[in-house]
């Protein structure tokens, strides 16, 4: 009898061993995690970006030591070192080092307060702390004002220098360049005073950096500060829509990022609308709308320095929560950086334009801020990313160097976006304007600069993505940095030439990917679109030609909206905002070099 039950104990054993489930753990962990940079100083605030079809108010980004006592196999080993809750689908958040030694660490992101992974643990490195000071006269200045400081170091060098960034913002958070500075100055000596100005800025939150010869070592740990502003509040644009409801299903929506100017003592409140909307004092504006149609509310932001009013929309669908889109390919032109409040231009554009889902390059986690000032989801890179008025639930990270891909929830249907920026050198009009080569010539040129080969893996990348298109649509925005195949035809010469197979156009339309503004444009010589450049009219040299300085600069659409799926273009126009300035950029009502391209679509 011991041997029986010994035997049928196996077989009991083996026939659950084959009937036992996969870990569930491991099939869920299919959301993102990334860090802008794999190395930061010991003691700066560690960054990430995140991105989860799981979303749960007590999702969380853990700290461990590595090797250590992270949650290796999903289960609790010992406590963090850090950690930070990540509600939402996506976003990004913050870490301190503060106290940790340089060396090896992991981030991990968990579900709901336990220790299932949501996605791929993330190794990260701890380097020495810097040993110098950065000391400011206050923490809180007022816009307009400069920014006093005080510096010391144990590596002088003539080309040490501090600049101020925005916060989030684009400061070498990791050590390394990911985008100009707003301000800055050099620093020489072992230490010093220096003075930062703040004209043009608006308020709101801003970081100082010292770093080391012309680059972005840290010589000291860096310090934020607040900029204030004595001006009235003031939102972007005094009528814009939010995101779409649904009849019968709770609502939220937020204009609490919005207020630009003074914003001290903020609070809202709702002056006018339908019964079933609430604005909290944080601007939450929630409810459950009883039936289809179009809720107006009026809502008032208060400060210490005046009130600012605003009229919003909601639309609210009795069927598909969003059966019309706006979709835009921006290129963001350092992201804002180079036109004066450009965050608050940005903003305002895409509430004008009703701005739905957007394509961002040149982004320098401009990303972020907007999707902060506007409650809306984001995924990014430094150069690239996806913004959404409507929740991402699943994220695709860097492609051939140049894309980044995200699923947006557009209700009963979700929706495939990519980003591309491909490499800006050698620049095919130029070659063929000015340089005059033959069409093989300019092929090459193009297969040099890199660019057929980003396409083409950036193409290769979204196959399934291509393939389920019947049920998902799938957008394929971007600066591509050269023209179309169907703009340079016989039947519409440009600079002597006529038909030019551009790679970065033939490669997606091969695949099967339908260009929206030409679409919606279909004759080049009548339409042109041109993208690059609303800024600049006239060449100002470089890239091999600079004996061509003072001519008109060939203008040329190099920007796009490619779709495939069930989608119907209503219409497609480059845009821009007031008459850019070449000279004075700085003031331009246009935070970008690129028009932009703006296409709506009917959602089939």
């Amino acid at each position: 009898m011991r041997l029986l039950s010994s035997v049928l104990a196996v077989v009991m054993i083996a026939a659950l061993a084959v009937t036992l489930p996969v870990h569930p753990a491991r099939a869920a962990a299919d959301g993102t995690l990334t860090v802008p940079v794999t190395s930061v100083g010991a003691g700066a605030e560690l960054r990430f970006d995140f991105a989860t079809p799981r979303p749960n108010a007590k999702n969380w980004v853990g700290l461990y030591a590595d090797p250590g006592n992270g949650p290796v196999n999903e289960a609790y080993v010992g406590p963090s070192l850090a950690w930070a809750y990540t509600p939402g689908s996506s976003g990004s958040g913050t870490l301190p080092t503060t106290g940790r030694a340089p060396g090896a660490y992991v981030l991990y992101f968990l579900y709901n307060d336990g220790y299932t992974w949501l996605a791929q643990p993330v190794p990260v490195q701890l380097t020495a702390a810097p040993t110098g000071s950065l000391t400011l006269g206050s923490a809180t200045v007022a816009a307009g004002t400069p920014i006093q400081l005080t510096y010391t170091t144990s590596k002088p060098n003539a080309k040490n220098w501090v600049g101020l960034y925005r916060n989030p913002g684009n400061g070498p958070v990791g050590q390394a360049y990911v985008g100009p500075s707003l301000a800055w100055t050099y620093t020489p000596g072992s230490s010093g005073t220096a003075a930062l100005p703040t004209s043009g800025l608006a308020a709101g939150d801003y970081v100082v950096y010292f770093l080391f010869n012309d680059g972005y070592t840290w010589l000291a740990q860096p310090v934020s500060l607040r900029l204030t502003s004595t001006a009235a509040p003031r939102f972007p644009t005094s009528a814009f829509t939010l995101r779409n409801a649904r009849a019968g299903t709770a609502y939220s929506a937020t204009v609490g990022g919005l207020v630009q100017g003074g914003t001290t003592g903020l609070t809202f409140a709702k002056t006018s609308g339908p019964a079933w909307v609430t604005v909290s004092a944080a601007g939450a504006v929630t409810g459950t709308p009883a039936a289809a149609g179009t809720a107006t509310v009026g809502i008032r932001a208060t400060t210490t320095t005046g009130t600012a009013d605003a009229t919003v929309t909601i639309r609210v669908q009795s069927g598909a929560l969003v059966p019309q889109f706006r979709a835009l390919s921006w290129n963001l032109w350092h992201g804002g950086t180079a036109v004066s409040n450009g965050l608050e231009k940005e903003l305002k554009f895409l509430l004008e334009r009703d701005v739905d889902v957007v394509g961002i390059q040149e982004n320098q986690t401009a990303a972020q801020a907007l999707a902060a000032a506007l409650g809306w989801s984001y995924f990014q890179n430094s150069d690239t990313a996806v913004l959404s008025r409507y929740p991402i639930t699943a994220t695709t990270p860097t492609v051939a160097g140049a894309a980044v891909a995200a699923r947006i929830d557009l209700g009963a249907r979700s929706l495939r976006l990519w980003s591309a920026h491909l490499g800006y050198t050698p620049y095919g009009p130029y070659d063929a304007c000015f340089g005059r080569m033959t069409v093989q010539q300019l092929l090459n040129r193009e297969s040099s600069a890199g660019r057929t080969g980003q396409i083409t893996d950036i193409v290769a990348a979204m196959s399934a993505d291509l393939a389920a298109s019947a049920t998902t649509p799938v957008l394929l925005t971007g600066d591509f940095n050269a023209p179309s195949h169907l703009d340079w035809t016989a039947a519409n010469p440009r600079c002597g030439y006529g038909a030019v197979p551009w790679p970065t156009s033939t490669v997606p339309a091969g695949a099967g990917l339908v260009d929206s503004y030409r679409q919606a444009h279909p004759n080049p010589a009548t339409a042109p679109g041109a993208t690059w450049s609303p800024v600049y009219k006239t060449f100002t040299g470089g890239y091999g030609y600079d004996a061509h300085a003072g001519e008109p600069e060939p203008q040329d659409r190099i920007d796009f909206v490619h779709y495939k799926g069930p989608l119907t273009v209503l219409s497609s126009e480059a845009v821009w905002e007031g008459t850019p300035s070449q000279s004075n950029p700085s003031a331009n009502a246009w935070p970008s070099d690129h028009a932009a391209v703006l296409t709506l679509f009917q959602l089939n």
